[in-house]
């Protein structure tokens, strides 16, 4: 195993448990083919992703970094700090709107584009009132 796949293994492991996940295959396996809008992975991947013998595709870095709120490069290179100052609000969103936002953010890309335009009329429609 090189030194920079068990690197990049750790800190993906890191990253799961630092967003409230248990660091194993399955449960990586799961929620990356939940959030990835491309083909999906194998368990193997996500194995071999948490066992230190591969490191994803950009793309799928991207998707990993995103789904544990790290940046790709830090998740990839090193220093994963938790993207906290973006989300430092959200202590004071209920459980019920994070269950919302979870769904989401687990939709494909196309559909979150067309939750996202009905948002910004139904917001609109707010303003001119």
């Amino acid at each position: 195993m090189s030194d920079e796949r068990f690197e990049f293994s750790r800190r993906l492991a890191q990253a799961m448990m630092a967003a409230g996940y248990e660091p194993r295959p399955a449960v990586l396996f799961r929620l990356f083919n939940a959030r990835y809008s491309g083909r999906s992975v194998s368990f193997q991947s996500a194995s071999r992703w948490l066992g230190g013998r591969s490191i994803p595709e950009q793309d799928k870095l991207r998707v990993l970094a995103e789904l544990f709120g790290v940046e790709p490069q830090g998740l990839r290179y090193g220093d994963t700090r938790r993207m906290a100052e973006a989300r430092a609000e959200w202590h004071a969103v209920g459980t019920r709107e994070r269950a919302v936002i979870d769904a989401f953010l687990a939709l494909p890309a196309r559909k979150r584009e067309l939750v996202g335009e009905l948002v910004k009329a139904l917001a609109q429609t707010r303003t001119d009132r």
